[in-house]
């Protein structure tokens, strides 16, 4: 008996060590796939640089920071010495600022009872109450069901926070209420100024007291350059040149009639760094809205995904209830969630399984969390470095959120 049990125990110890041995060699074979595809794009000159973590469960599986904070000059050409990218650098997340912070600070106000995601916008805002807006949902603006024009130079006509909300509430919508998904800038830049009006503060000092400080996201702020100037941050765009053409070239269909395009010229002239890409967050709201205007890192971004994916626990504690959770990442007839993309189409989680969900930046950043694997992806990539091809488009990173995406997966199986 004893013999036997010896060699159960061996067994079981030889079987163990050779599961470690396969799951050390499976995860070596995915770290030279993504340092592959990155590495790969870099010294084609497609991106500058990028930051990678993918982690499952508790377990970092790889951290890594590629290529160069800042490569060229506002002229576009190379740097003496360029800035080495590490994981500390903070990015412009763009749009992710739309989930990061505006759809967690929806989640948070309608957790404690504050608000509720069917409440008609007309309830908080009065400029909603007009027969052809008085339809509109939170629901329908966290799910860019809402009607209101996919994007509109708001700068034109606003140069504050509060001519800007007041500009949204007196356009007319370009589409029916709940007819259609449009992703549009404009409904997450209202659903910020619910929460300043729900909360009675700025958004920005909503978010940090309820949602940065609280899990710990000491690098996530607005305005980086106020808080330190000589922060590491990840330079953007030459100006808003890609901005700029959309007011000016009718090819991209973004005209619109009350708007001379030579009306306005406070254009920026200077490598972006530490100010928000976004035209509108930037001249509008003084680099401030619910739709852009976030800087972070991918540490601070990982804690926002652990929360969310351990069902808003973060250790033991509740930061937000499961049912608020799932109330917010169930797909809709859209296969969206709330705030959050759902969709499996997307490249940044192409043919995900159920229940995935993310959402991208158009600096270059995006998330995908896989629940039912315990997966994560945070990739920051800093392609507007690179200036426009051609003068017309950035690059498109989606065949590298793709090819990651695809990576991971195969290592999950």
């Amino acid at each position: 008996m004893l013999r036997l049990r010896n060699i159960l125990c061996l067994t079981l110890i030889v079987a163990t060590t050779l599961n470690a041995h396969a799951q050390s060699a499976s995860r070596l074979v995915l770290t030279r796939q993504i340092d592959s595809i990155i590495r790969e794009k870099i010294n084609d000159n497609k991106i500058p640089g990028a930051v990678i973590e993918i982690k499952k469960g508790d377990e970092v599986l790889y951290r890594q920071a590629y290529g160069y904070a800042q490569k060229f000059n506002y002229e576009l050409k190379p740097l003496a010495e360029p800035e080495l990218l590490t994981t500390d650098h903070l990015f412009d997340i763009a749009s992710l600022t739309k989930v990061v912070g505006t759809t967690t600070s929806i989640m948070l106000l309608a957790d404690r009872g504050l608000i509720h995601v069917d409440d008609p916008v007309g309830k908080y805002i009065k400029a909603f109450t007009s027969p052809d807006k008085a339809a509109i949902t939170i629901r329908h603006l966290l799910t860019h069901t809402a009607g209101l024009f996919e994007w509109y130079p708001l700068y034109y006509r606003a140069s504050d926070k509060q001519q800007t909300f007041k500009l949204i509430g007196e356009l007319p919508l370009a589409f029916p209420v709940g007819a259609q998904r449009k992703y549009s800038d404009l409904g997450f830049t209202i659903l910020g100024e619910i929460v300043e009006i729900v909360s009675g503060q700025s958004l920005d000092q909503f978010e940090e007291q309820n949602i940065f400080i609280p899990l710990g996201m000491k690098h996530t702020l607005y305005n980086p350059l106020k808080k330190d100037p000589k922060m590491p941050i990840a330079a953007t765009s030459f100006g808003n040149p890609y901005e700029y053409r959309m007011v000016h070239d009718p090819a991209l269909g973004f005209q619109f009639k009350e708007i001379d395009p030579n009306s306005w010229n406070g254009w920026r002239h200077y490598v972006l760094r530490g100010e928000v890409n976004d035209g509108n967050a930037w001249y509008a709201e003084k680099g401030i809205s619910g739709a852009a205007g976030i800087f972070s890192t991918v540490d601070d971004l990982q804690k926002l995904v652990d929360m969310l994916r351990n069902k808003g626990k973060v250790g033991d504690k509740p930061f937000i209830s499961e049912a608020t959770i799932n109330t917010f990442l169930t797909k809709d007839h859209f296969n969206n969630g709330l705030g959050w993309m759902m969709d499996p189409v997307n490249s940044f989680m192409k043919n995900g399984p159920d229940g995935t969900f993310g959402h991208t930046g158009f600096t270059g950043t995006s998330i995908t969390v896989v629940p039912s694997k315990q997966l994560s992806i945070i990739l920051l990539i800093n392609r507007q470095q690179m200036g426009l091809i051609n003068e017309k488009e950035y690059y498109n990173v989606n065949t590298i959120r793709e090819q990651v995406f695809k990576a991971v997966m195969k290592f999950a199986e």
